[in-house]
């Protein structure tokens, strides 16, 4: 299911919370509605709006987190993939080819990771991927200066494929489902208690819709943040189109 379909799900069920909560009102007996069980209510709703404000809050800091990770490694890998370029062509003509498939590698990633309208994949190695790791592991040195280079090309090149299995393990993470319900759940209990109280009149609804707007925008959030490569909250291609520029030259 889609983070915006979920967004909206969650949507529908706290802001129909408070639209029951205002319905009970004109139902139930006056007693039910006296200011000891305003009170009683009150200090309940208090602890489960103090439990969801804090989960939401968790929530919000570890997609934060999670995105700033995979930011952070697709910079570093765009990085590490010019600095291979460099040391291939400092080794010599010979790496022509290994250059040329490295660009190809390079633009691959890019077509896969921002598919315009469709849905992103991290793929952990490609055959390019491992063709050109064989084909640097086949270099022969002439010189020592030459057996430096290949040492390093080859160390860089597996800490690039180690980078991309990583990404690719943390685009399989996602918010706990169960968490995700039991905290709509919260919200929309809170939100019945809110409207219980609450005199049903256009400027109370409208607040009540705004609240629900809010807590239901800051869930689609979270969703969005788990899948950095598509989507609204997405990562910037320019690290990576910016090593693609530098190769070959």
């Amino acid at each position: 299911m889609s983070s915006m379909a979920i967004g909206s799900i969650t949507f529908a069920c706290v802001f129909g919370g408070a639209l029951l909560g205002m319905a009970l009102r004109a139902i139930l007996p006056q007693h039910h509605l006296s200011a000891d069980s305003k009170d009683a209510v009150k200090v309940g709703m208090g602890l489960v709006a103090t439990m969801a404000a804090l989960v939401l809050g968790l929530l919000v800091a570890s997609a934060k987190a999670s995105y700033d990770q995979q930011r952070t490694e697709l910079t570093d890998m765009s990085s590490k993939i010019v600095t291979l370029d460099r040391i291939l062509a400092h080794y010599g003509p010979e790496t022509k080819e290994m250059r040329d498939l490295l660009r190809v590698d390079v633009t691959h990633i890019l077509d896969q990771l921002w598919i315009e309208g469709g849905h992103s994949q991290v793929a952990p190695i490609t055959s390019g991927g491992e063709i050109l790791y064989d084909k640097i592991q086949a270099l022969a040195p002439k010189d020592d200066a030459q057996h430096t280079l290949k040492a390093q090309a080859l160390a860089i090149a597996m800490i690039i494929g180690q980078t991309r299995w990583l990404m690719y393990e943390q685009t399989i993470e996602s918010v706990s489902i169960p968490l995700l319900v039991v905290l709509v759940l919260w919200l929309t209990t809170l939100f019945i208690s809110f409207g219980l109280f609450a005199p049903a009149n256009a400027t109370v609804t409208i607040s009540f819709f705004a609240a629900a707007l809010a807590v239901s925008s800051a869930i689609l959030l979270i969703l969005e943040m788990y899948t950095p490569y598509a989507g609204m909250i997405h990562i910037s291609q320019a690290p990576l189109r910016a090593a693609l520029a530098q190769l070959g030259r």
